[in-house]
């Protein structure tokens, strides 16, 4: 039977003195989708950097489909099938969208084609010769995104990937991660819009102050039931209630 495809086992890692994740136990299935959902500052960020090689906790062990991964670098990690796309696009801004994208290919690659990300991006094609940084926000979105679409990852990370997008173009975002769950790619999903998470994710992990407070299918809940999870989290540990994910309004 084969194993998780990620799994943190007893993970606390932060910057200098400062703890920001604490015991942290999470699995991502092989083939699942999961939401890591929490308030800003919960520690969701950190988790994925640990998760992708990015930063090494403190305690506790990583391992990717079975293989302790605990002290390889992110380029290790790669050729292990993880794929981490980060908050804030995550683009070279003056190398063309041409450049960016033959960058994303893993070195090891043999097909250095294109046409994985610009079949999911059409968008791109007729900017393939422009400067990345010219792009609308949007655009510049897909371009990062594309990396999960080289190298047949069977892990993605994917850290607030609509922040600040227009709803329509956030439902293009979420149309590619259909098309990466469909494919059999594992998928670990901080986001923003609980509902939109919720609707793609087979279970969900909350984390509230560096520490898993709720693990669970996520039909067992909606957007209401994670804002109670907060609150009485966050009212039993004597902080305010505040900076919690967004309702889907689409960007303010």
């Amino acid at each position: 039977m084969t194993g998780p495809q990620l799994r943190l086992e007893g993970v606390s890692a932060g910057y200098g003195r400062t703890t920001v994740l604490r015991d942290i136990d999470l699995e991502i299935p092989a083939a699942s989708v999961v939401a890591l959902l929490g308030s800003n500052g919960a520690g969701k960020t950190t988790l994925l950097r640990v998760a992708s090689g990015l930063m090494r906790p403190s305690v506790g062990h990583v391992l990717v489909d079975d293989q302790d991964v605990t002290h390889e670098a992110p380029s290790e990690r790669r050729r292990h099938g993880v794929c981490l796309i980060p908050e804030g696009r995550g683009i070279f801004r003056s190398l063309t969208v041409r450049e960016n994208l033959l960058l994303q290919i893993p070195p090891w690659e043999k097909d250095t084609s294109l046409d994985p990300a610009l079949e999911m991006f059409p968008a791109l094609r007729t900017r393939l010769g422009d400067l990345a940084g010219r792009l609308s926000g949007g655009q510049q979105q897909m371009v990062a995104l594309s990396r999960a679409f080289f190298g047949s990852p069977s892990l993605v990370l994917l850290d607030e990937v609509s922040m600040g997008l227009a709803p329509i173009v956030v439902d293009t975002i979420f149309e590619a991660l259909h098309v990466l769950a469909a494919r059999g790619t594992a998928l670990l999903i901080v986001e923003q819009y609980v509902s939109r998470a919720l609707a793609v994710a087979d279970h969900v992990y909350l984390i509230g102050h560096g520490s898993i407070i709720f693990q669970g299918s996520s039909a067992s809940l909606d957007q209401a039931a994670v804002m109670r999870h907060y609150l009485s989290h966050d009212l039993a540990a004597g902080q305010p209630a505040a900076g919690h994910p967004a309702v889907d309004r689409g960007p303010t």
